[in-house]
């Protein structure tokens, strides 16, 4: 019995890794997804805290960075080990304070399970805003 169910357990941890690199290898690479984000766009002076008032702002990009859209200013946020950013997955953060910073406590949540996947640790914002 118990070597049934490590079996089937292997075998689902199997598929659920090639589903990931399959997802992965269908949708834009992240760094070529950012990069058309902020197209037409300078970096200014990174931050350690922004305001981000509005959370159906912030987005995921896959494997690359976290991004808050203030308007007229692209917040772009690295993590520390930038595969632990899944865009199927939720953001749930625990804020010290009014303002979303680098030092927040950032979970990763399965969108479909529930189930926690991971821990965030971002770096600076780094402000984009538009050439004139």
């Amino acid at each position: 019995m118990k070597k049934t169910v490590l079996a089937i357990a292997v075998a689902s941890l199997a598929l659920t890794a090639s589903a990931g690199v399959a997802q992965n290898r269908r949708g834009p690479d992240g760094d070529a997804r950012l990069a058309k984000l902020l197209e037409g766009r300078v970096p200014g002076k990174p931050v350690s805290c922004i305001s981000a008032q509005i959370s159906n702002r912030l987005q995921i990009i896959n494997r690359t960075a976290v991004v808050y859209d203030s308007g007229g200013t692209v917040y772009v946020a690295k993590p520390r080990d930038p595969r632990t950013l899944n865009s199927d997955d939720i953001l749930v953060i625990n804020r010290f304070g009014s303002q979303l910073c680098k030092q927040d406590i950032i979970r990763t949540v399965d969108r479909n399970s529930g189930f926690m996947t991971g821990v965030v640790f971002l770096g600076d914002f780094v402000p984009y805003t538009r050439r004139r």
